[in-house]
């Protein structure tokens, strides 16, 4: 391989730990490997003891832009996630919420090293890759798959940090 094209991706690569590193999770903006895809963390606004985590899924070519958060929950504790659509505020049942709910499942962080954990609280260096389980194949199960044309793979990537 030429010198040319190996140096450009030598420095991708080494510009991903730094990102890594260098970037909080509350910062964190991941991505699909299609570019469909971007999920964006943002700070939690509210003096919450039951969501850690709150973010956006944005889908290119689209209006759509769904609302996500994480709860820790569970035996051992997990960083479990819900995305939604549209979902009514106020005072809601289950059943309004179980119909909004587009993905529910646990939020694992994958490091550089490729080891698998629970989601790092905020104020924590961002995961270098997110894995959300059936992610995608919920995505085309719902009501949004027609508007959004693409699956998202289950696995979105650190792609950068705002500011």
């Amino acid at each position: 391989m030429r010198l040319s094209v190996l140096l450009p991706l030598l420095s991708l690569c080494a510009a991903a730990p730094a990102l890594a590193v260098d970037c909080v999770q509350e910062k964190a903006i991941y991505g699909d490997e299609d570019g469909a895809y971007t999920l964006d963390f943002a700070p939690v606004e509210m003096d919450s003891a039951a969501i850690s985590h709150a973010f956006t899924v944005s889908v290119a070519g689209t209006d759509i832009v769904l609302n996500g958060h994480v709860m820790p929950a569970g035996e051992p504790e997990r960083t479990n996630g819900m995305i939604m659509n549209n979902c009514p505020e106020g005072d809601v049942t289950g059943e309004d919420i179980r119909t909004c709910t587009i993905w529910e499942g646990v939020v694992y962080a994958v490091g550089l090293d490729g080891k698998v954990a629970s989601l790092p609280e905020e104020g924590q260096p961002a995961a270098a890759q997110l894995l959300l389980p059936d992610f995608g194949p919920s995505i085309r199960n719902s009501a949004l798959w027609g508007k959004a044309s693409v699956a998202p793979w289950d696995v979105l990537a650190l792609k950068g940090c705002a500011p």
